[in-house]
């Protein structure tokens, strides 16, 4: 089915405010979600809420938590998310070092203890538009890991997202946005859900070779997913780990530390002022040259034309908003039981998703 992205955002918003959040927090949550749906990343889109709904009913994720500074040294800072709704403290924290970086030109950061962050992409996007460059390096603990290292078939950290922001002065800025797994779990979880097969080298079996079975993730024996581009990918997500958990977060996936049903964020992070390095004008016309002469390249045979990162998720952006949001039946109803699970009464859920 198609919904359009207003119902959606609309829908979301008040299954978490039956859920016990403030109203502008709820809308806040629902709109990163489902911007994540319209750019194209449905594995970090609404598709969470059932999830976010259990972890609010255990105590897991706290929605009236807000980002507090551990550690201020300047240049250096270490901000706590206090287990609060990714969406909102990952976004005040980001606010702190954008403020930041007006007096020092740089800020590297540590932000620990935040609820499911979502799409780190979002964060880049609202750091770039104030001129600023941003660096993400993310881990993910609090359940069991998924990804397999290069050569391995057990399963040993998560997808330890990586995500970079240039921003442009008169045209949106260029955005990579990746999970350093071979696919991010969550399209994996969609396929699934979906009756269809996972992308060719992105999963493993129980004895470390290839499938396309998404099953493999959640039913016995388990397999794993892989890292892209095999053992570079790989490479990164070790990094992401050690800098993102060991680093920032201390709080890695290795088995010291207790695994349930949670979904917990650190993100090491560095925030830049390029007018800080002198050469703005230079720095400007050398992205906005590079990048002209990127898309020059003759297109590959079946390709339309070349793209730079960030393009793709502009561009499913207008396509979604004026053809809808697609959600598979079996995750739509998943929404609908986690808005009964949040309390909201049948009726009214009948009336939103009319």
């Amino acid at each position: 089915m198609q919904i359009p992205a207003a119902q959606l955002t609309a829908f979301i918003t008040e299954i978490f405010v039956t859920a016990g959040a403030r109203q502008e927090v709820a809308s806040e949550v629902a709109t990163h979600l489902v911007e994540a749906n319209l750019k194209g990343h449905d594995s970090h889109g609404v598709g969470m809420t059932p999830a976010y709904i259990r972890n609010i009913k255990a105590d897991l994720l706290k929605p009236h938590a807000e980002a507090s500074v551990h550690k201020d040294n300047g240049a250096v800072m270490v901000i706590d998310g206090n287990f609060g709704f990714g969406q909102v403290v990952g976004r005040q924290a980001c606010d702190r070092l954008i403020e930041r970086t007006q007096d020092t030109g740089v800020v590297v950061a540590g932000i620990r203890n935040c609820h499911h962050l979502g799409r780190i992409g979002t964060y880049a996007e609202h750091i770039a538009a104030q001129g600023l460059i941003s660096l993400h390096m993310v881990n993910v603990v609090g359940h069991n890991p998924v990804v397999a290292p290069f050569g391995g078939r057990e399963r040993r950290f998560t997808t330890n997202p990586f995500t970079c922001a240039i921003p442009r002065k008169n045209a949106p800025p260029v955005v990579l946005d990746m999970a350093t797994s071979a696919v991010a779990m969550g399209k994996v979880r969609v396929a699934y859900e979906a009756g269809r097969q996972a992308p060719e080298g992105a999963l493993i079996d129980h004895e470390g070779l290839p499938t396309t079975d998404p099953a493999v993730l959640f039913t016995k024996p388990v397999g794993a997913l892989g890292p892209f581009g095999n053992h570079k990918g790989y490479g990164l997500a070790v990094m992401c780990e050690l800098l993102g958990g060991a680093l920032a977060g201390e709080w890695t996936a290795q088995p010291e530390h207790e695994r349930g049903h949670n979904i917990i964020n650190h993100m090491f992070m560095m925030v830049l002022d390029p007018a800080s390095f002198g050469g703005l004008d230079a720095f400007r016309h050398e992205v906005d040259e590079m990048i002209k002469y990127i898309q020059s390249s003759e297109p590959a045979k079946g390709v339309d034309r070349v793209r730079v990162p960030g393009e793709p998720e502009r561009e499913s952006k207008v396509s979604r908003l004026d053809a809808g949001i697609p959600i598979a039946d079996g995750s739509w109803q998943e929404l609908v039981t986690a808005a009964e699970a949040a309390g909201m009464a049948s009726a009214r859920i009948a009336q939103m998703t009319a």
